[in-house]
């Protein structure tokens, strides 16, 4: 391999320099250490370095990381063109983050990969000279509908800041806001892109079977144990782990969860043996960690390990003005799923399509979009095609009724609009399919 261009490292910590140096000096053509910042601008003078290693503290005791952010922008109104790649322990990521925002390339942790590390200096090497980084990699086509609601872009702009970082997130929303798709679209804007996202859903798995899934076992680990396996965070090893649901892990499997993530390693069922591992966690729930936490059902240091960076997408009433996109969107799919060309939405569909309250969000509106494609005989979508039901109608038109009838009737309505469809009902209802299926007995339906 070629070395190339000149690699700068300021760090207080003489063992961890050294270390660096050794394992950077074959890469890049020639590497220059100091053990403080006090030189700093006078160095990048005289040398005129490719890239920065910046660690973020320098003094014993403190560790607010705001030197770190000193230099940082001590060096970017000083040498804009130098790329920046921070140096932290895990405490600091949240501010190193932050410190993207004015201008570091990326940031590395401490104790650090070296795989990742040289991989990072030498993508800020190669963007500084204008070359496109990872040319390994294929783009993946975006799957992500952003609309044009200001929320939304506030987290198209965090999203497109941190993708690229290795910061743990915590996507939080209503069930069908699309959580999934925005963790697909991180991963593919990421330097993990090369290799498949590895996802978990955490609500589909029994508790029996929670450590075998996440961290693997050996042929004989117990009864059912057949083969050797390999669980799905040693599967995601350098590349990204979604864990869906993350609200339903056992509090005693998030204590096992945390020791990996800190660890950076995980024992399979059975064996001894610990397996280094390097992935960038996405977790998601719909349900509130922060009061779960409070109440002692999810571990606070696990929810700080998690929720490096916290992104909550709005339910689709709160962005009324993306909701027709994205029915002509799933009108567009659907029609060449099909086979129906020159479909279109008709008015007064399009104003029941803004005034639904959209329970089940944008998984219900797809599926309302799909039926209105197949029950359309003709060229236009109408009202009477989407087969909108909505309670608050049901309610005021009912008045003489208990609450019991009330309720019966509304599920009742829902099931002959939804089909039978009871994933359906359950969304537009707005409770889950167990809570359904508990009513549905207790009524006869």
């Amino acid at each position: 391999m070629s070395k190339k261009g000149k690699l700068l490292i300021v760090d207080d910590n003489k063992n961890i320099l050294s270390a660096v140096k050794m394992l950077t000096e074959n890469y890049f053509e020639k590497v220059i250490t100091l053990p403080s910042p006090a030189s700093l601008i006078s160095t990048i003078q005289t040398d005129n370095p490719d890239v920065l290693l910046l660690d973020m503290n320098f003094h014993a005791g403190i560790n607010t990381g705001n030197e770190g952010i000193f230099w940082l922008n001590e060096v970017n109104s000083k040498f804009p063109k130098l790329k920046v790649v921070l140096f932290t322990a895990y405490a600091d990521v949240d501010l190193a983050v932050r410190a993207m925002k004015d201008g570091a390339f990326d940031f590395i942790v401490k104790p650090w990969n070296n795989e990742k590390l040289i991989e990072t200096l030498l993508n800020a090497y190669n963007e500084g000279k204008g070359k496109k980084l990872r040319k390994d990699v294929t783009p993946v086509a975006s799957q992500m509908f952003w609309g044009n609601s200001p929320e939304m872009m506030r987290i198209r702009n965090i999203v497109e800041r941190v993708a690229a970082t290795d910061a743990n997130i915590l996507i939080t929303g209503e069930n069908g806001t699309g959580k999934e798709v925005l963790a697909r679209e991180i991963h593919a804007l990421s330097t993990r892109c090369g290799r498949e996202m590895i996802s978990l859903d955490m609500g589909a798995i029994p508790d029996t079977l929670f450590e075998s899934e996440l961290f693997g076992h050996k042929k004989g680990a117990f009864t059912d144990a057949h083969s050797d396996r390999e669980g799905k965070m040693e599967a995601a090893n350098n590349s990204t782990l979604f864990m869906d649901e993350i609200a339903n892990m056992p509090l005693h499997l998030q204590a096992k969860l945390l020791t990996a993530l800190q660890n950076r390693s995980i024992t399979r069922l059975g064996t001894n043996n610990p397996v280094n591992i390097d992935i960038r966690l996405i977790t998601a729930t719909n349900r509130d960690l922060f009061e779960m936490s409070e109440k002692g059902d999810f571990r606070q240091d696990l929810l700080f390990r998690i929720n490096t960076i916290h992104i909550n997408i709005p339910p689709l009433r709160n962005r009324r003005e993306d909701i027709i996109p994205l029915a002509e969107m799933f009108l567009k799919r659907y029609s060449e799923k099909y086979k129906k060309d020159n479909l279109a939405i008709s008015d007064s569909a399009k104003e029941s399509l803004i005034s639904h309250s959209w329970d089940g969000n944008i998984r219900e509106l797809q599926h309302t979009m799909e039926k209105a494609v197949i029950m359309c005989d003709d060229n236009v979508i109408k009202p009477e095609h989407l087969g909108l039901y909505s309670t608050t109608k049901v309610a005021s038109s009912n008045k003489d009724m208990t609450l019991e009838e009330v309720e019966r009737k509304a599920i009742s309505d829902a099931m002959d609009s939804c089909d039978g469809n009871l994933s359906i009902v359950a969304q537009k209802l707005g409770i889950t399919r167990q809570t359904l299926y508990n009513k549905i007995k207790r009524f006869g339906l």
